[in-house]
């Protein structure tokens, strides 16, 4: 199992729509990658470790797959959709980094 993480940092001046983040975009990355999507979750960044710090990231989604082979499968013909999207709810550039499940 792997996880797909993208993540928004909080950047200065950096803006998110949360609302059409996860009534419009989310649904629309889980209708592309279809079966080979198993799960995913969105995170909002409240606050960092310490008292009174923000947190690093504003958001973070995590997509689960089978395989780093079934995420390049099932996102690959739709990269451009997705990615064309990302202006209509932040000017924030994501990172992204897939990592396996060890536990």
């Amino acid at each position: 199992m792997i996880k797909v993480y993208v993540i928004y940092p909080n950047n200065s001046g950096g803006t998110f729509d949360m609302d059409y983040y996860l009534a419009k975009h989310m649904p629309m990355v889980r209708e592309k990658l279809g079966e080979a999507l198993k799960g995913m979750t969105v995170d909002h960044g409240l606050t960092g470790g310490q008292p009174g710090t923000e947190a690093a990231n504003r958001v973070i989604a995590t997509l689960l797959f089978d395989s780093v082979e079934a995420f390049e499968h099932a996102f690959i013909p739709h990269a451009a959709e997705i990615q064309g999207d990302i202006p209509r709810y932040t000017n924030i550039a994501p990172t992204i980094q897939i990592s396996e499940v060890k536990m």
